[in-house]
C-alpha cells in the first residue's frame, strides 16, 4: 500500500483539476476542464456585467489592518469611489479588504473576483457583489476586462504577476494604455532598478516606462488616473438588463466609460 502525503490529499481536496498542468490527460478530463473554465467565464460575465466602470486594486493578502499600507489602501478605495468608479479587487483579506472597505463604507460600489485557495484567501465582508473562481487565469481575465485603471500596492508573487501581465497587455496593444499606478517607492525600489537594467540590456524600451507611475502620494495617484480618464475616455450607454435571462441591473453607478 502506497503512503499518501497529507499535502497531496489537501491539494486534491482544494482542486480536483490540480493535475491538469502535469501534461496530457484523457480526452474526457480535458474536455471537462474546458467546460468548467467556460462555465466560470460565463458566470463571471453575468455577475459583473452591470457593475459599472471599475478600477482594480492589487496587493498583498497578508497586510494586517494596523499596517500603514492597509490604511493607504482604504483611502485609495474611498477616493476611487468618490471618482464614481467601482472598486474591484481579488476579494480577499489584506490590501484587497482595505480597498473594498474604503469604497463600501463611504457610499461607493465594491466588487471582488475571489479565488479558492488552500490557505490565505478568505473572502472579505466589504463587497456588494463577488464571483468565485477556481482558476487563476479566468480570474485575471475578469479583473482586467472590467477595469479602466490599475493601482498596485505592495504585494508578493501574485501582485507582481498581476502587475507585469497588465503591463504586457498594454505594451503589446492588447489592452488600451490604461493608467497603472504603483504605490510604494521604497518597497519597489529594487524592482525599479531591475527594470532600468532591462532597458540597459535592451529587453524593454525606455518608452515603456511611461506605462507606470510610481508614487507614495495618493493625491498624485488619483490625479494621474483622473487626468487620463478626462482626456481619453468617452461615455457609453449603460448595458441594459435582459429580463428573459433573469438579469437585474441592481448596482447604481454615476458614469460609464
Amino acid at each position: 500500500m502506497s503512503k499518501v502525503k497529507p499535502a497531496t490529499v489537501a491539494k486534491q481536496k482544494f482542486n480536483q483539476d490540480i493535475h491538469f498542468l502535469d501534461g496530457p490527460s484523457s480526452r474526457g478530463k480535458e474536455f471537462s476542464f474546458v467546460w468548467k473554465a467556460m462555465y466560470q467565464f460565463i458566470r463571471g460575465f453575468r455577475t459583473l456585467h452591470f457593475v459599472g466602470p471599475c478600477i482594480s486594486v492589487f496587493g498583498s493578502a497578508r497586510t494586517e489592518e494596523s499596517h500603514p499600507v492597509y490604511k493607504q489602501s482604504y483611502e485609495i478605495g474611498k477616493r476611487i469611489a468618490a471618482m464614481g468608479f467601482t472598486v474591484m479587487t481579488g476579494g480577499g483579506p489584506g490590501v484587497m479588504e482595505a480597498a473594498n472597505r474604503g469604497a463600501f463604507e463611504n457610499g461607493g460600489q465594491s466588487v471582488g473576483c475571489t479565488i479558492r485557495l488552500p490557505r490565505e484567501q478568505n473572502n472579505n465582508a466589504y463587497m456588494h457583489r463577488s464571483v468565485d473562481f477556481s482558476y487563476f487565469f479566468v480570474r485575471k481575465v475578469l479583473l482586467v476586462k472590467y477595469s479602466h485603471a490599475f493601482v498596485v500596492m505592495p504585494g508578493g508573487f501574485g501582485t507582481l504577476d498581476e502587475l507585469f501581465e497588465t503591463l504586457t497587455l498594454i505594451q503589446t496593444g492588447i489592452l488600451h494604455n490604461f493608467p497603472v499606478v504603483v504605490i510604494g517607492r521604497n518597497y519597489y525600489a529594487e524592482l525599479w532598478v531591475f527594470i532600468e537594467k532591462m532597458i540597459q540590456e535592451g529587453t524593454i524600451d525606455s518608452k515603456d516606462l511611461h506605462l507606470i507611475k510610481v508614487t507614495d502620494n495618493i493625491d498624485d495617484a488619483m490625479k494621474h488616473i483622473e487626468s487620463y480618464i478626462q482626456n481619453h475616455y468617452q461615455i457609453r450607454p449603460k448595458p441594459k438588463a435582459w429580463w428573459i435571462l433573469g438579469e437585474r441591473s441592481t448596482m447604481p453607478q454615476t458614469r460609464v466609460y
